[in-house]
């Protein structure tokens, strides 16, 4: 008598191998795109209670002056001193109809820069100048969003 093979049954358990491969390659494109979305430069950004939200300054066109705690100036993400910001934002808003300049500090920067900072901004005819600056947190509330404080 001959023995009979039989094919094995079919499986039911599911196969999550390429799901997680897939997952991972998505988490790291993610984590290294992240950091490139972000205009600007970074910086810690004071705290305050009652800010009023700015969606302006997330535009792709805002102006965006940024003072880091060491003092540099940067317009954008390119660095600028001191004495060229007055022709640098008169060039940058010539030509728009919002000519607002938002400026965010880091929160341990010289009061000094930032003052210098907001005068080259006046000196180049600029009269809204908004100050960003992030929400103190409630316990167990939601992530701050930039905010503007004036």
């Amino acid at each position: 008598m001959a023995l009979k093979v039989q094919a094995p049954g079919a499986v039911s358990d599911i196969n999550v191998t390429p799901l997680v491969d897939v997952m991972l390659v998505l988490l790291i494109i993610f984590m290294v795109i992240t950091p490139m979305l972000q205009k600007g430069v970074s910086v810690d950004l004071a705290r305050v209670r009652n800010p009023r939200m700015m969606q302006a300054a997330d535009k792709e066109d805002a102006t965006v002056l940024a003072v880091t705690r060491d003092g540099k100036a940067y317009l954008g993400a390119d660095t600028i001193t001191l004495d060229k910001i007055t022709a640098q934002v008169k060039d940058r808003v010539a030509d728009k109809l919002d000519k607002t300049v938002y400026i965010k500090s880091d929160a341990r920067a010289k009061y000094g820069d930032v003052v210098t900072v907001v005068d080259a901004v006046r000196a180049a005819g600029v009269d809204a100048i908004g100050l960003l600056a992030e929400k103190v947190q409630a316990r167990g509330a939601a992530a701050a969003a930039p905010a503007e404080a004036q």
